[in-house]
C-alpha cells in the first residue's frame, strides 16, 4: 500500500507526520519511507538520521532523468538559430561558437531538432544523487536530491519510488513524504498511491491551498484524509476546517515548541516524552482504520 503525505503549504508539520507514521506503522507492517521532495528533502533528519549516516549510506548512485544538449564545436558555425530560438534563453554564443548556460536548459531538445548543421545532440545528465540508508529500528529510507539549477523533479520523484520497489515485501506499507504545493513533484508522488494524508494549520492561507490539494486528489480519485497540526493556534479556524473534513477528519496535534528541542538532538518526535506522541498515535490509530474500511 501507498500512502503519500502532503499539504498544500510548507511548513505545516508535513515531514514530522510521516516518520511519525513509520514508526507506528513499522510495528505492525514492514514499512518503506520515501522522500519524494527532492529539492530539499528532510524526511531523514526527523528519524534521528544525521549527516554522517547519510554520507554513509547503504546504496549510493547517481541517476539520470534529464537529457541537455552537448555542442560539437567543431561542427557549429555560430549561426546562433539556437540562440533565438531557445524560450530558456540557455544558449549563448561564445567565441563564435554555440555554448549551453547550464542552469537555465530545460531539455526541451528544440535546439537538436533546429541545428542545421548537426552541431547538437541531447545526451543523459546525472542531475540526481539517490542514498538508501536506514534508520536506528531498520526501516529503510529512500531520498533522492536532485542537483542545484536541474530540471525534472518530478521525473526524478517518479525513478525514486520506482527504484523503492525493490525494498518491497509481503504487505509492505509505503510512506511517501510528499513536497509542499501541488506541483508536479507532487502529483508524481500521489499518482498510483492508495491513500493520502493531507496536512494542514488552522490558518487561511493552509486552509485555501488544502482545498487545492483536494482538488487535485480527487482529479484521481485517490481518497484521503486531513491532519490539522498546531491545532489551538487559532481554534475558530480549526473548527472551520474539522467541519469542513466531516469523515475525512484524522485528528489534530497541539503546538508544541518542544518540538524543535527534540529535533536539534536529532531525537524523532516519537520516541520523545512529549505530550503530541499520544495525539500522533490517535492519527495513526484513525489512519489505519480508514485504509481498511
Amino acid at each position: 500500500m501507498n500512502i503519500t503525505v502532503m499539504s498544500g503549504k510548507g511548513g505545516v508539520g508535513k515531514s514530522m507526520i510521516s516518520s511519525s507514521l513509520l514508526h507506528f506503522f513499522a510495528k505492525e507492517n514492514h514499512v518503506v519511507g520515501i522522500d519524494c521532495d527532492v529539492d530539499t528533502p528532510n524526511l531523514a533528519i526527523w528519524l534521528g538520521i544525521d549527516n554522517e549516516n547519510i554520507k554513509n549510506a547503504i546504496e549510493t548512485e547517481k541517476i539520470s532523468t534529464i537529457e541537455k544538449p552537448i555542442i560539437d564545436k567543431t561542427k557549429c558555425v555560430g549561426c546562433s538559430l539556437c540562440v533565438s530560438k531557445c524560450q530558456f534563453n540557455a544558449l549563448e554564443i561564445v567565441d563564435n561558437k554555440a555554448s549551453l548556460i547550464q542552469h537555465r536548459c530545460e531539455g526541451c531538445g528544440l535546439c537538436e531538432v533546429i541545428c542545421p548543421h548537426n552541431a547538437i545532440k541531447l545526451q543523459p545528465v546525472e542531475n540526481v544523487t539517490l542514498s538508501v540508508f536506514n534508520t536506528k529500528s531498520g526501516i529503510p529510507i529512500i531520498q533522492g536530491l536532485i542537483s542545484p539549477g536541474e530540471a525534472e523533479s518530478g521525473e526524478a520523484v517518479t525513478e525514486i519510488r520506482e527504484i523503492a520497489k525493490k525494498y518491497e515485501k509481503e504487505n509492505t506499507i509505503f510512506i511517501q513524504d510528499a513536497a509542499a504545493g501541488i506541483g508536479c513533484p507532487v502529483i508524481a508522488s500521489i499518482v498510483g498511491s492508495d491513500y493520502a494524508v493531507i496536512v494542514a494549520e488552522p490558518t487561511m492561507s493552509s486552509e485555501s491551498d488544502m482545498k487545492r490539494a483536494i482538488e487535485l486528489l480527487n482529479q484521481f480519485s485517490i481518497p484521503y484524509g486531513i491532519v490539522i497540526n498546531k491545532y489551538d493556534i487559532n481554534l475558530n479556524v480549526y473548527n472551520r476546517i474539522k467541519e469542513f473534513a466531516k469523515e475525512n477528519y484524522l485528528g489534530k496535534i497541539s503546538y508544541d515548541k518542544d518540538i524543535v528541542k527534540e529535533l536539534i538532538k536529532m531525537n524523532p518526535v516519537v520516541e520523545s516524552d512529549l505530550g503530541i506522541v499520544k495525539e500522533l498515535e490517535k492519527v495513526y490509530i484513525s489512519l489505519r482504520k480508514g485504509i481498511s474500511e
